[in-house]
């Protein structure tokens, strides 16, 4: 699950770098300059990605100290609480999908909002934590390419 603020400003970013990359092709005569002017860009598309990498790390980070605090609290409450929902959450699944089809009783409809609050706590913990694992090693294999 990635970062909807991230996709967009990525995707914004590549569009002006793809455009400027034309831009040089057209107004730059000098095989030369042409070609610095491309290095430079590389350069910096490849300083925003990690840029990007390390700020979704940086989210990665602080959503895991945050679901480890609420883990090591003294309150029965905030230890639980998210995994009380998604048990919930489960549970309306397996009725909806399992249950109501082999007993033939009515289903609930599910909100498009559950859905969107079931990725999200799916996300917390299954894409978040491989996002803290990967992130540092993806960021140190683009740093290493650059040099």
């Amino acid at each position: 699950m990635s970062n909807p603020l991230t996709d967009i400003i990525t995707g914004g970013f590549g569009s002006v770098i793809s455009a400027i990359s034309d831009v040089i092709g057209h107004f730059v005569a000098d095989p030369n300059e042409k070609l610095k002017a491309q290095l430079e860009l590389s350069k910096i598309a490849t300083d925003f990605q990690i840029q990007v990498l390390q700020t979704d790390r940086d989210i990665a980070v602080q959503q895991a100290t945050v679901i480890t605090a609420e883990a090591k609290s003294e309150s029965w409450i905030a230890r639980n609480w998210r995994p009380i929902i998604m048990l919930q959450f489960g549970f309306i699944i397996g009725y909806n999908f399992i249950l109501a089809p082999i007993f033939s009783i009515q289903s609930i409809p599910i909100p498009q909002d559950m859905w969107q609050l079931l990725k999200l706590g799916l996300g917390g913990y299954i894409i978040g934590r491989s996002v803290e694992k990967t992130v540092p090693e993806v960021t140190k294999a683009i740093i290493a390419g650059k040099q």
